[in-house]
């Protein structure tokens, strides 16, 4: 796939009621192969819902605000800007905004057709 530039107003954006999530690469964006990659944003005092990807890894890395960043039943870390977890494939979590300004997150995949399951 040749390079893709993509502009603000090409990107795909998943409103939700604790925030949203904005997607700047993806397969169905039709700049990627391989991976996806996007921005977490969650308000204060929100949460995303707990989920898994079963067919990719993730990565998190924290640009604005803190989260307490939740894996599987009992294991949660706080995380603060500049942090960065990786999740694996399969294992369940979610992102919770501990602070009072907007949590930035980008967000990206190992693979360019991710996949989320809610628990």
């Amino acid at each position: 796939m040749p390079a893709k530039v993509m502009t603000p107003e090409a990107y795909a954006v998943d409103v939700t009621p604790w925030g949203s999530l904005t997607w700047f690469v993806s397969k169905a964006l039709g700049n990627s192969d391989t991976l996806t990659v996007g921005r977490c944003l969650i308000h204060p005092g929100c949460a995303n819902p707990v989920h898994v990807h079963p067919n990719c890894d993730e990565v998190l890395h924290v640009l604005q605000g803190r989260v307490r960043h939740s894996m599987g039943d009992a294991h949660a870390v706080e995380m603060a800007v500049g942090d960065t977890i990786s999740v694996p494939m399969g294992l369940a979590h979610n992102a919770t905004n501990i602070g009072d300004e907007d949590a930035i997150c980008l967000i990206s995949f190992s693979s360019a057709e991710r996949k989320t399951l809610n628990e």
